[in-house]
């Protein structure tokens, strides 16, 4: 088990291991909610996560048309971890909430028509959008 938790340690989730499926995402939505050039999540399915604490909700409307919830401290701000109208039976969380530095990279690179041009992703696949069937953000 690994845990993956907010600046302050309020919010806090338990995960199984390491993620098969991590993905940096460069879409502006990512960008803004990280606050850096992209954003890296790792996906769980929503049955092996087990959540601590109190988190705030901020819904927004994805490229698809979906809706994408983030969950982030009420206290600190941090946002740990999210959920998409387009993967139901997932939890995306923040690689930085997770804080390991042997972490795995990650195996996808998505929205990179918004990349910045001096990020690269090396070892990843590529994407100028989604690679799940609707475009997410």
């Amino acid at each position: 088990m690994i845990d993956a938790r907010c600046h302050c340690g309020a919010l806090a989730l338990s995960l199984p291991g390491p993620s098969s499926l991590v993905v940096a995402c460069h879409c502006i939505d990512c960008q803004r909610r990280t606050g850096a050039p992209f954003g890296v999540g790792a996906f769980y399915p929503t049955e092996a996560v087990t959540i601590a604490g109190t988190s705030k909700e901020y819904v927004r409307t994805a490229a698809s048309g979906g809706k994408v919830r983030s969950y982030f401290c009420p206290d600190c701000g941090s946002t740990v971890y999210w959920k998409a109208d387009n993967l139901p039976a997932m939890i995306g969380v923040a690689i930085g909430a997770i804080a390991d530095p042997n972490f795995p990279a990650p195996v996808r690179s998505v929205f990179e028509q918004s990349k910045h041009v001096w990020v690269e992703i090396t070892g990843a696949q590529h994407f100028r959008q989604s690679s799940a069937q609707k475009n997410s953000g």
